[in-house]
């Protein structure tokens, strides 16, 4: 267990600093004007040909876009699972130290999303209802790839009928996959913006998973 929890940690920091050196890539390789108003796009011919290649689907960017409810329905169930355990606890040190980070861990994802939100890289390849919206990284895909895969830990760790386990399982993994290629195709993101959210979800569960199993370690030493 120790040396999974390191390796997560080791990896989880890799793909952070994968996506940093990404998002500086992304302001000056290939740079053009292709943007909504002129704006800047990097890596501009592979972005600008892969947006021609799927084109814009906004029924997809509809679905998946109530969809992203789901990840948040999911955060809510593990606010209400903490919130019981410290009613009945009476304790915020007894409430379940896996349940603690992964608030944490939720607070930094939605930190992170406001930064760049305040912060934009670049903006969507089409309006939304008329305005520019920041594009980078993916939002919706942000969220998904960073809460789903804590359903699955969180499920591993705490159920322990095998058939629903493995029901929610299945369900994190196809949920992630369809939420992933709809928002790709969908054309409301640029490619980067997508491989953006990809790195920085990873770095930033890895590093979740990492610090719940170097915990576990320490509380069984």
């Amino acid at each position: 267990m120790k040396r999974k929890g390191f390796k997560s940690l080791l990896f989880g920091a890799l793909y952070l600093i994968v996506f940093v050196v990404w998002t500086l890539l992304i302001q000056i390789v290939d740079v053009q004007p292709v943007g909504q108003n002129g704006t800047d796009i990097g890596f501009a011919t592979i972005n600008c040909y892969f947006h021609k290649l799927t084109g814009v689907h906004m029924v997809i960017y509809t679905i998946t876009d109530w969809l992203g409810l789901v990840p948040i329905f999911i955060c809510l169930i593990f606010a209400g699972i903490g919130l019981t355990q410290l009613i009945q606890r009476k304790s915020l040190f007894r409430v379940d130290y896996d349940i603690i980070v992964l608030g944490i861990y939720y607070i930094i994802v939605i930190f992170g999303y406001l930064i760049f939100e305040m912060i934009p890289i670049n903006y969507r390849p089409v309006l939304i209802d008329g305005f520019m919206e920041a594009s980078y990284p993916s939002s919706t895909t942000l969220l998904v790839l960073s809460v789903m895969p804590t359903l699955w830990f969180q499920a591993k760790r705490k159920m322990k009928n095998e058939v629903v386990l493995k029901y929610v399982c299945v369900f994190s993994a196809l949920f992630s996959i369809f939420m992933v290629v709809g928002r790709t195709v969908a054309g409301v993101h640029w490619l980067t913006d997508i491989m953006g959210s990809i790195l920085l979800s990873t770095g930033l569960f890895l590093l979740y998973r990492a610090v719940v199993l170097i915990i576990d370690d320490k509380a069984k030493a």
